[in-house]
């Protein structure tokens, strides 16, 4: 939609200038008369082009939306009205993405739109549980309170994808520096090696690693480009596999009996789980509507059909504790304190309980596993490069030992 540069007085006489987005001129002018604004002038703005590619809207950090939560929580709190709480946000704003679209959220709702659909618009930043939530602030007359609720959550789920980021981050530099520096011996070390075991050998044969050593350089050097070019058909296959919904099942169904790795998918996603509907419930959400939201972010196909079982089950009056049970997904302790949760009626505080432990149990589980994997990856990075020097310096010892 069109942006337009407007300058202008309000009723006390200020004179103002700003931009507004609206489809024409004629638009832009009736938006700011219902901002009680004099228009002078109204121009539209050329600014850079905008090239959108579905699926790579812009995103925002996660610590933008906390400091932008928090903030907007503080000022409703206090009594300032949604559009000049936007208005002063959207301008001290210093993220770019974010600044147009607290602009373009402020416009929706001084045109009559509520907090909650004009915030929906806005998918890549603001998710459904986002909107869910403002929603039933925006109904229940508590919007400060759900604001304060989703900046905690955020900034738990920001944490803990961080942790599970940070377990993945140290195995996978590793692997790349492996490929990089045997790369670099099978092409430029090995060969200068080959050259000269020729001359000084005068055609005796070369002990069996070194010439497997110098016939793998030899195939890496004519092969590379099938090298790479298995690696991108490899990566392209995976990416078909996890669209594929039976595919993706069957994946994530391996992920989780893993060793070491599903037991850390499992608690993070009991983690996520329990925050999430926690949340939702302590908001005002029914739990069915709850459950909907959570089984779109579960990130592993078995748990969101472990999911979607028990809002089923739900829907036919069963309490929540006994299909949970029987995905077999969550462990035997979750079950049970979400039963007493729900016996109780204190289902929103027990879920809160749970996602805390869960969410200590995976950085436990991160930092132990971590632990395991240093030694090994450094051992498997230092047998690799350790084995093609013995292999280079064999010839050069059986000749000193013959001399």
């Amino acid at each position: 939609m069109p942006i337009f540069k407007w300058e202008g007085k309000t009723r006390a006489g200020e004179i103002k200038k700003g931009t507004v987005e609206a489809p024409d001129e004629a638009a832009a002018m009736q938006i700011l008369k219902q901002q009680q604004i004099i228009p002078s002038s109204v121009k539209k703005s050329f600014g850079a082009i905008e090239i959108r590619i579905p699926g790579m809207e812009p995103k925002i950090k996660p610590k933008s939306l906390i400091i932008f939560t928090r903030q907007f929580a503080t000022m409703i709190d206090a009594g300032l009205p949604l559009v000049q709480g936007l208005e002063i946000l959207a301008a001290q704003n210093d993220d770019p993405v974010m600044k147009k679209t607290l602009f373009q959220v402020k416009n929706d709702v001084e045109t009559g739109s509520t907090f909650a659909s004009a915030l929906e618009k806005h998918k890549n930043i603001f998710d459904e549980l986002y909107v869910s939530l403002v929603s039933a602030g925006e109904l229940g007359g508590i919007l400060d309170t759900i604001l304060e609720r989703l900046a905690a959550y955020i900034e738990k789920a920001a944490a803990l994808k961080k942790r599970v980021k940070s377990a993945m981050t140290y195995p996978i530099i590793i692997l790349i520096v492996t490929i990089l520096v045997i790369s670099v011996l099978m092409v430029y070390v090995i060969p200068a090696f080959a050259k000269m075991f020729m001359d000084m050998q005068e055609g005796k044969s070369l002990p069996g690693p070194t010439q497997l050593v110098i016939d793998m350089s030899d195939w890496f050097i004519a092969n590379g480009y099938f090298a790479v070019a298995g690696g991108i058909a490899v990566v392209m296959i995976w990416k078909a596999l996890r669209k594929a919904e039976k595919s993706r099942y069957v994946i994530d169904a391996i992920f989780l009996k893993m060793p070491v790795f599903g037991s850390l998918i499992q608690k993070t996603a009991v983690a996520r789980f329990t925050r999430t509907l926690g949340t939702m419930i302590s908001s005002g959400i029914p739990i069915i509507q709850g459950l909907e939201v959570v089984e779109k972010t579960a990130g592993n196909m078995v748990i969101e059909r472990g999911i979607r079982t028990v809002k089923e089950k739900i829907m036919e009056g069963k309490t929540m504790a006994e299909p949970l049970m029987t995905t077999g997904v969550f462990p035997p302790m979750v079950v049970q304190m979400i039963a007493v949760g729900e016996s109780t009626g204190a289902l929103d505080a027990m879920m809160s309980k749970i996602a805390d432990f869960y969410e200590e149990e995976v950085d436990n589980a991160v930092d132990a596993m971590t632990a395991m994997i240093e030694p090994f990856m450094m051992v498997f990075l230092g047998g690799i490069i350790g084995f093609v020097l013995v292999a280079m310096y064999l010839p050069i010892f059986t000749m000193a030992g013959g001399h």
